[in-house]
C-alpha cells in the first residue's frame, strides 16, 4: 500500500478529484436498504412505524368484534392484546408478538395509507355517543372476564363473561396445591416428605422458587415456594414427586410420563368439582393450546381449596423463609415473597395471581368482612395494577350489595 508522503502532486490531484466526486454520491441509508419482507418481519411491543400501522389495520379488519385499534404506528399494549386474540382464534401460540407465522396468517398488509375522506364529509357527520353510563350495576372493569362467588356457599353471585374459557396462567397452581393438601389430609405424614428437585424441575421456565437441582425441601415448605413466588419449578417438582402414587389417566394425558398421572388427577378433580370450562395440561399454567379455565370455575376451585386449613394458611402468608439442603448436606436459606399485593390490605387473605402474555394479568382473591367471605376472580386484565383495581372495585360493590355499610 502506498503512503501519502510518497504520492507526488501529479498523482494526488486526480485522487482528490475522485474523492470529491465520490462525496457527491448518495450515502447508503437504512431507508435505501432493501426492506425486509413485511410477512417476515417480527413486530412486538415498542416497535413503531408503517409496518405497525399495517398490522393495526389488519387486526381491525380480521378480528370480530373489531378491536378498533388506533392506527398510530405504535405497538403498545392494546395492539399486543389484539395480536394475542388473533393468535388464539387461529390456533397459534398466544405470545402477543407478530412473528412471521402470525403475519402470514393475517395476510398481506394493505398497500399505502387508507383513503382520507374530504373535510366536508368528515365535518358533516359527527359520531353518535353511546348511552350515558347507568348509575346502577357493577363497576366498569378492564378485565376480559370476572366472577364473584359466595365464599361460604359456593354460589355464583355475579359475573361478566364468567363462563368463557381463557388462559388461567399461574392461577392453575391452586389445583396443584389442592391435590397436594388432599393427599396430606388422607395421610398427614405427606407434609413432612422430602422433595428432591430434579434437573427437569430446575429447568422449568418462568417464575421460580429458586430451588436448584439436587436440593431438598419438605412438602410443607414447598407449598409456600409454589404459591408465594408462584414457582413453576415447584409445580413441576410436586407433579414429579406425587405422580407415581396417583391413578393412571383414563384418557391420553398431557405432560410427560413423569407428570401425566398428576395432571390427570388435576382434571379428575376439576370434573368432580363441576368445573365445566376447565382443562389442565400442566401443573403450573405455562401457555398450552388446550390449557383453559373460566372465572366461574376458578372461583369455585378457590372456594373449595380455601376450606382446607393448610391451603388457606399458605395463601394468606405474605413472606416465608425456608431452608434448603443439597445432596452433600450443605444448607442455604431462601425467602419467598407473595405476589398477591392485596395481602397488604386488611380484609384480604388469598389466593393467587397469574400472568402470561396470552392470559394477561389474572387474580383470584379472597376477602372477608366479618363472617362474610367473597371470592373474586379477574381474568385478562391488561396490567397488574388493573387487576387489583378491578378486584377492589368489585369487592366494594359486592359488599354493599350484601348489606355491608361503613362502620
Amino acid at each position: 500500500m502506498l503512503r501519502s508522503s510518497r504520492i507526488s502532486p501529479a498523482r494526488w490531484l486526480p485522487l482528490v478529484a475522485g474523492a470529491a466526486f465520490l462525496s457527491t454520491l448518495p450515502t447508503p441509508s437504512k431507508a435505501q436498504e432493501p426492506p425486509k419482507a413485511a410477512a417476515e418481519a417480527t413486530l412486538r411491543v415498542g416497535d413503531n412505524g408503517p409496518a405497525v400501522e399495517g398490522l393495526q389495520r389488519l387486526l381491525n379488519s380480521k378480528l370480530t368484534p373489531s378491536p378498533e385499534l388506533d392506527v398510530d404506528g405504535d405497538f403498545g399494549e392494546a395492539t399486543r392484546a389484539a395480536v394475542a386474540r388473533f393468535q388464539r382464534t387461529n390456533g397459534l401460540p398466544s405470545t402477543g408478538v407478530a412473528d412471521p407465522a402470525t403475519r402470514k396468517a393475517l395476510g398481506p398488509a394493505p398497500s399505502g395509507p387508507p383513503p382520507v375522506p374530504s373535510p366536508e364529509s368528515v365535518n358533516a357527520r359527527m359520531p353518535a355517543k353511546q348511552p350515558a353510563d347507568p348509575l346502577e350495576g357493577p363497576p366498569f372493569t378492564t378485565a376480559a372476564a370476572w366472577a364473584i362467588l359466595d365464599g361460604k356457599t359456593g354460589a355464583l353471585l355475579w359475573g361478566q363473561s364468567e363462563n368463557r374459557p381463557l388462559e388461567p396462567a399461574s392461577t392453575t397452581k391452586m389445583m396443584t396445591a389442592l391435590i397436594v393438601v388432599r393427599l396430606a389430609k388422607a395421610d398427614p405424614k405427606v407434609l413432612d416428605e422430602v422433595v428432591t428437585f430434579s434437573e427437569r424441575a430446575d429447568r422449568t421456565v418462568g417464575s421460580t422458587s429458586g430451588v436448584k437441582a439436587g436440593e431438598k425441601v419438605s412438602v410443607r415448605e414447598l407449598l409456600y415456594g409454589l404459591m408465594l413466588p408462584s414457582g413453576n419449578d415447584a409445580a413441576e417438582a410436586f407433579a414429579e414427586h406425587f405422580n407415581g402414587r396417583l391413578a393412571p389417566a383414563d384418557v391420553p394425558a398431557e405432560g410427560t410420563e413423569a407428570t401425566a398421572r398428576f395432571i390427570a388427577e388435576m382434571n379428575r378433580v376439576a370434573a368432580e368439582l363441576g368445573l365445566r370450562e376447565t382443562r389442565f395440561a400442566n401443573p403450573h399454567g405455562l401457555p398450552n393450546a388446550v390449557h383453559r379455565s373460566s372465572a366461574r370455575d376458578l372461583a369455585r376451585l378457590a372456594q373449595v381449596a380455601m376450606l382446607d386449613p393448610t391451603f388457606a394458611a399458605v395463601v394468606a402468608t405474605p413472606r416465608r423463609g425456608a431452608r434448603l439442603v443439597d445432596g452433600s448436606g450443605n444448607s442455604r436459606d431462601v425467602v419467598w415473597t407473595n405476589t398477591n399485593k392485596l395481602l397488604e390490605i386488611e380484609g384480604y387473605d388469598g389466593v393467587k395471581t397469574g400472568t402470561t402474555t396470552g392470559a394477561g394479568a389474572c387474580l383470584v382473591a379472597s376477602g372477608r368482612m366479618g363472617d362474610d367471605r367473597l371470592i373474586v376472580v379477574i381474568l385478562g386484565a391488561p396490567s397488574s395494577d388493573g387487576r387489583y383495581a378491578d378486584a377492589r372495585n368489585l369487592f366494594r360493590w359486592a359488599w354493599r350489595r350484601r348489606g355491608h355499610r361503613p362502620s
